[in-house]
């Protein structure tokens, strides 16, 4: 009898064991595929987050507003700043907008290709939320806007001091070169602008003095060297032809007797009408008269004529470099 009850109770013992067997080798099995889930979503996020940060690295620069830190060469750029679009025109540096009605002649195929985003005053919002800009940059005449525009996209203040044009200049070009990783091609502007600039402080000396005049509209301001201009004197080199002409964003009114009695060596022209064009006698028509023909500047043919980006983008490489060449040549004939 005993032998008959215990054949049973031995294989229903077995059989639980393999239930439990079973039970617990399934129960590995979830937990396992639980783990491995888990852990590959915490190992993928990883590398993700790290490639962001590679592909994007940042850079500090310095503005009008302070240290900033932007993404490194950023794709999609709006310039609200003429001396900026001459410095990017000259480093290649593609830009998607800018404000088009600006009369520069070296930077006309640039503003062909550029989507127009207003002026250089008023920004065309509704033209930047379509363009979703990655950067944009004001300066000057566009600074006010700098709140209202870093309110669509990051937004910098590269308005320099007014004073050491050149230099300012040059420094400009260095930041946008680390910018947009263009160091190569603005370390030789930079050398071509310093080269230049020797060549024409050596070209002026010893040839007499100067003054710079801005005609507008038939009128005329007289600029001296702690102006917007002023770079001619203190970094050319020019002499002052009057040195009490006050510091003055706008110049100081002058007459055409002015110019007769101050009677410069060299006259340095700024046609502001033409620049902006608006219709109206030029420069050199407004000064051909019986006043301005009596001083030696005029006797001599020494009148120079400055570029239109002179006034609409100053500071940029090649204004920098237009109008040196001018000075320069013009003090070698």
């Amino acid at each position: 009898m005993f032998k008959s009850c215990w054949k049973p109770l031995v294989l229903s013992i077995l059989g639980l064991s393999l239930l439990s067997a079973c039970s617990e080798k399934n129960s590995d099995s979830n937990n396992t595929a639980s783990h491995t889930a888990n852990g590959a979503s915490a190992t993928s996020s990883v590398p993700a987050a790290s490639a962001s940060a590679a592909a994007t690295p940042t850079i500090t620069i310095n503005t009008a507003r302070g240290e900033v830190s932007l993404p490194e060469n950023p794709a999609k750029i709006v310039v609200f700043d003429m001396a900026t679009l001459d410095d990017l025109t000259a480093l290649k540096v593609p830009v998607t907008g800018a404000p088009k009605k600006v009369l520069v002649p070296y930077l006309q195929q640039t503003l062909d290709s550029v989507t127009n985003v207003g002026t250089l005053f008023e920004p065309d919002l509704e033209a930047l939320n379509t363009l979703k800009p990655e950067l944009i940059i004001i300066a000057g005449r566009s600074a006010p806007k700098h709140d209202e525009l870093a309110a669509l996209a990051p937004t910098i203040d590269m308005t320099d001091t007014g004073q050491d044009l050149i230099a300012n200049g040059i420094k400009l070009l260095d930041t946008y070169g680390k910018l947009f990783k263009k160091e190569a091609e603005a370390q030789k502007l930079h050398n071509d602008i310093q080269n230049l600039l020797t060549e024409t402080q050596q070209a002026i000396k010893g040839k007499g003095n100067g003054l710079i005049l801005m005609v507008n509209g038939g009128k005329l301001s007289a600029f001296g060297s702690s102006s917007r201009f002023g770079w001619i004197h203190t970094q050319v080199g020019v002499p002052v032809a009057d040195s009490n002409i006050p510091a003055s964003p706008h110049g100081q009114s002058v007459s055409f007797e002015y110019v007769q009695k101050t009677n410069p060596d060299w006259i340095f022209v700024i046609d502001r009408t033409a620049a902006i064009g608006e219709e109206g006698k030029t420069a050199h028509a407004v000064l051909n008269n019986d006043l301005v023909r009596q001083s030696k500047a005029w006797k001599n043919g020494h009148i120079i004529y400055l570029s239109s980006a002179a006034y609409l983008a100053a500071g940029g490489v090649q204004q920098i470099k237009t109008d040196l060449t001018n000075i320069k040549t013009a003090f070698t004939k």
